[in-house]
């Protein structure tokens, strides 16, 4: 993953007045129309990237979620860094670690309020559903989630079904 941090040049705490004060100034000096030749296609790229950094550090939502996959990244690759001496059991350890993160990472994202976070939310309850091997019981919150998902895409679906531009691809869904 690229460090767009780096591309910025630019501290991850930085403000997004910096943020922007750093890429207007690497934008002038690595503009396209600037050089010539090699040196010009060199410039082109480096200005997507620096396009595609300013991109996501300067969205709020963007930059809350490239930073919690930054920081994803770096804990596996410290974990990483050190398995490679380590025995098996620090690696089985190293396994649960990097499990308990990502089920972390997944509870921060539900607070976003999207409807993918409630997706995660339904997929993270059946994904505890079965531990040690056996099945557990489901809790009347779990049911109640399932039935309010499902209720959510039958209604959003029947929108669709009468909203004139996407009828088409609601009657291509229906096998019948």
């Amino acid at each position: 993953m690229k460090n767009y941090y780096d591309l910025l040049e630019v501290n991850p705490k930085a403000s997004k007045e910096i943020i922007e004060k750093a890429y207007r100034i690497l934008i002038k000096k690595y503009h396209p129309d600037l050089y010539q030749g090699e040196e010009r296609i060199y410039a082109e790229a480096k200005t997507r990237e620096l396009n595609e950094a300013y991109h996501i550090l300067s969205s709020d939502f963007l930059r809350e979620q490239y930073d919690l996959e930054l920081e994803k990244e770096q804990r596996f690759n410290g974990v990483n860094t050190t398995n490679n001496k380590n025995s098996e059991i620090d690696s089985k350890e190293a396994h649960r670690q990097k499990k308990n993160e990502k089920e972390d990472t997944e509870v921060k994202q539900h607070k976003v309020g999207t409807v993918m976070s409630m997706v995660d939310l339904v997929k993270q309850v059946f994904r505890k559903r079965n531990i040690d091997g056996k099945p557990r019981e489901l809790k009347k919150e779990d049911k109640l989630a399932a039935i309010i998902t499902l209720i959510i895409v039958v209604i959003v679906g029947v929108a669709l079904w009468f909203i004139p531009a996407t009828n088409g691809f609601m009657r291509s869904l229906i096998p019948f």
